[in-house]
């Protein structure tokens, strides 16, 4: 090694040059998720949605209009269950929002007024109203002469579309059915809406919604307000003795994740290490290639070597012709020959044995098969 050689240094960027370069990077990007995980932290807990419940103030809730109703002196009492709607008891006006935990039989018990709300199982066992199709939330004009409608105009209505046989009055068309249908019921009166949007948060201030709402609710009689009960997650679903799912789950459970988590963790360092970093090093001597032919040839020449040298020789010329001549690379002695033999017009024979005959016996022949495979080689090229 000569005295001007220089040090070997790496090619890869090192952990302070990373470190160095993406700083900036990562600390905006701890920064980030420290303000989000405070925002969720200490922000206000958000309670998932539930639509037109009457103590809701989500946009799909109805808590304005249990409020507008109140300040009427309309009694307004939000329960979650048939049984509780009829402990109520008296002449009152119950609001069916989630008809599917509930029966018509349940309901039949139930004196009074009823607002069904966007269901089309309970309202196709009620008088021979069934849906006929769906409706595309929009403004409607009421087309009936239903008083609550009459004095409400056009209203935001849709959802599902009902026929209005005889004895039912049907307002607010859509397509070949109504999107509001009014019967009386034995004990009262009661009203099917398609969809209960005029009804909501986000809704109650448009065209006529909140004054249909109020028509169809402040008759004078308090309202019962039937909404689903809140389920609770599975996760704290109490079993046959009290327990919950968490405190069934055997002691050694805890422990088993966090052993899995740190196997994990060592398997992903163990096979993500490396060595170090790839280095680069300046070679003490320039070789040339020529040099390096030179120095194979005496090598061969000192050994007499002839059958080694015409070999590398006689496969040096292969892999060259053979994508001349349009063949694949595995191709056949008699495919090169045939193949050379007419494009060149050489003898095949000939062409045969410069290519796979049995090697030379001395230089003179090793001398003039190199100088034949070359002939090849330039008659290839020039045709």
């Amino acid at each position: 090694m000569t005295a001007q050689a220089v040090e070997s240094r790496p090619t890869t960027p090192t952990a302070k040059a990373r470190w160095r370069g993406g700083r900036w990077i990562a600390l905006l990007g701890a920064l980030i998720v420290l303000v989000a995980a405070g925002t969720v932290l200490l922000g206000p807990e958000q309670e998932a949605a539930r639509p037109l419940d009457p103590a809701d103030t989500s946009l799909q809730g109805s808590k304005a209009l249990a409020e507008l109703l109140r300040r009427r002196g309309v009694t307004v009492d939000r329960v979650d269950s048939v049984e509780a709607a009829a402990a109520l008891g008296g002449d009152r006006t119950l609001v069916v929002t989630d008809r599917l935990r509930t029966s018509p039989d349940d309901l039949a018990a139930i004196r009074g007024d009823r607002l069904i709300v966007g269901d089309p199982f309970g309202a196709a066992e009620m008088a021979g109203v069934n849906p006929v199709g769906a409706a595309r939330q929009r403004s409607r004009e009421p087309e009936c002469s239903l008083p609550a409608a009459v004095a409400a105009g056009s209203v935001h209505l849709g959802g599902i579309a009902y026929s209005a046989p005889r004895g039912t009055t049907g307002c607010y068309p859509a397509g070949d059915g109504w999107t509001l249908i009014s019967f009386p019921n034995g004990s009262g009166t009661t009203t099917v809406v398609g969809s209960g949007e005029f009804m909501t948060n986000q809704r109650l201030a448009e065209d006529g919604n909140a004054a249909l709402a109020l028509n169809l609710l402040a008759t004078g009689k308090p309202v019962t307000w039937l909404v689903p009960p809140d389920d609770p997650g599975t996760g704290d679903l109490a079993g046959p003795e009290g327990d919950s799912v968490y405190d069934l789950m055997p002691p050694s459970i805890p422990w088993a994740v966090l052993m899995a988590c740190l196997t994990v963790l060592v398997v992903a360092f163990w096979r993500g290490r490396r060595l170090g970093p790839v280095v680069t090093e300046r070679l003490p001597v320039v070789v040339r290639a020529s040099e390096t032919v030179e120095g194979r040839g005496r090598l061969y020449r000192a050994r007499r070597a002839r059958a080694r040298a015409a070999d590398s020789l006689r496969a040096g010329t292969i892999d060259r012709l053979t994508p001349r001549l349009g063949l694949a690379s595995g191709a056949g002695p008699q495919e090169v020959v045939a193949a050379l033999a007419v494009r060149t017009g050489l003898d095949a024979r000939e062409v045969g044995g410069a290519l796979y005959g049995p090697p030379p016996t001395g230089d003179a022949e090793l001398v003039a098969l190199a100088g034949y495979l070359d002939s090849i080689e330039r008659k290839v090229r020039e045709l």
